[in-house]
């Protein structure tokens, strides 16, 4: 942000404008619309769509500014030609829209969002997204299909994953070796549900089955397997180690971040790729932490210093994620710096599974992240191919065919997925490219 903030002001003060076309009028996209209307020169929010309509005016509304709807790809390119803000329902004519730099994709959801990115990706748009789910089930292929149109996909700033590789490269970039990439949650119940979470949901106008996505591990697991991929790094166990400090008290006074290194030390090892974890009632929440090692002497003495620890392990930590008023640096950073927050390194090395929630019978149908029926937890690949594990991303829409039991891992052979996704042929073209012969 520090170099962020003068590049935007000169942007704009040389008559330039970076210009954002979102997709999703959401709680989050109505902070990010929020931003790029009040607080980022150099950068405009061009066209919104959303299938709601309301909710797509709304998010312009909220700053005073009234927007012209646009039925047709033609009408929001004329819009965005006379500088006029535009919203419309259709979010592939947005992706493909003449005009438009930037596409920014905030749904949360799954296959209207794969083919948002490929049409943008297809237009020679650069992608920025906050949507984890997506990012942790194909986003390897969707990097790829990026690089081979020459534009930018990357994850967002804001969110707890890019904040973690920020503190990862910070890390990195003093001669510290990262060795574990951490998030910090205050509470981890795979058996929550939209009805458990309808109370928290409602006080903060989220979905209920989002907030339990949070609740259940599904979002921590996608968001934790994301870094992951961006990093080489891989899971210690299925579904992470977790250490929870707060006995399962919500309410338990959490302990310090550095307190946790205990916890970790016996599964790290500086000469293989490092992990992807969480803590559970740990501060400063709800921020993010990475682990570096160094046995280097002077760096330890002065590490030892700076009030860092004895080491050879130490604990930095970023206090806090702002979301969406981080989102828009993302934007900037990918047009003025060429400089992506989080992508995929290569092929997939950590995936989401898909694990009963409850008992299912055959029939049942798997509904939405947070829902149910499944949660997700996050594990190495090898082992997701090797047993033939359902990952959640494709879950969603399947129906059961065979009775799982509750915490059971679900396999392709349990379900029956939906046709003609898009998802689907994005999830077999990346196993086709990245899955080892041998």
């Amino acid at each position: 942000m520090i170099i962020i903030d003068r590049a935007l002001a000169r942007y704009r003060d040389e008559g330039k404008v970076i210009r954002v076309g979102m997709v999703g009028a959401g709680f989050q996209a109505s902070g990010i619309a929020q931003q790029f209307l009040t607080a980022t020169p150099g950068m405009v929010l061009s066209a919104v769509a959303n299938r709601h309509l309301a909710k797509a005016h709304a998010a312009y509304a909220q700053a005073g500014v009234t927007a012209v709807a646009c039925e047709t790809r033609q009408a929001l390119e004329a819009a965005i030609a006379a500088g006029r803000p535009a919203v419309t329902e259709d979010a592939l004519a947005l992706a493909s829209a003449e005009g438009i730099d930037v596409v920014l994709e905030v749904t949360g959801s799954i296959e209207h969002a794969a083919h948002v990115i490929v049409t943008a990706i297809d237009a020679g748009k650069h992608v920025v997204h906050m949507n984890a789910e997506l990012d942790g089930t194909v986003g390897p292929i969707l990097k790829v299909r990026a690089e081979a149109q020459g534009v930018a996909y990357t994850f967002a700033d804001g969110d707890q994953p890019g904040v973690q590789m920020n503190l990862y490269r910070f890390v990195s970039g003093i001669g510290v070796t990262p060795v574990l990439c951490g998030n910090i949650k205050g509470l981890h119940d795979p058996y929550r549900n939209p009805e458990t979470q309808a109370t928290f949901a409602r006080k903060w106008g989220q979905k209920p089955h989002m907030v339990a996505s949070f609740a259940d591990g599904t979002k921590i697991s996608f968001e934790q397997a994301i870094v992951a991929n961006a990093t080489g790094m891989r899971v210690a166990r299925r579904g992470m180690l977790g250490p929870d400090f707060s006995g399962g008290n919500p309410d338990a006074e959490p302990v310090q971040i550095e307190k946790v290194l205990p916890s970790f030390e016996p599964y790290l090892d500086p000469q293989v790729p490092g992990l992807v974890d969480y803590v559970v009632g740990a501060r400063p929440g709800p921020g993010v932490f990475v682990i570096g090692h160094t046995e280097h002497p002077r760096k330890r003495h002065y590490l030892d210093l700076y009030k860092m620890g004895k080491g050879p392990y130490y604990c930095f930590y970023t206090p806090y994620h702002l979301c969406h008023f981080e989102v828009p640096n993302s934007v900037a950073r990918v047009v003025l710096c060429s400089d992506i927050v989080l992508a995929p390194a290569g092929g997939p090395r950590v995936g989401v599974i898909a694990v009963a929630k409850k008992t299912l019978t055959p029939g049942e149908r798997i509904e939405d992240f947070g829902g149910f029926e499944v949660y997700g937890v996050a594990e190495n690949m090898g082992a997701i191919r090797r047993e033939r594990l359902l990952p959640i991303g494709l879950a969603l829409e399947a129906t059961v065919k065979r009775a799982v039991s509750r915490d059971q891992a679900l396999t392709f052979d349990d379900v029956n997925l939906p046709e003609g996704r898009l998802v689907d042929e994005l999830y077999r073209e990346q196993e086709r490219l990245f899955r080892p012969t041998a």
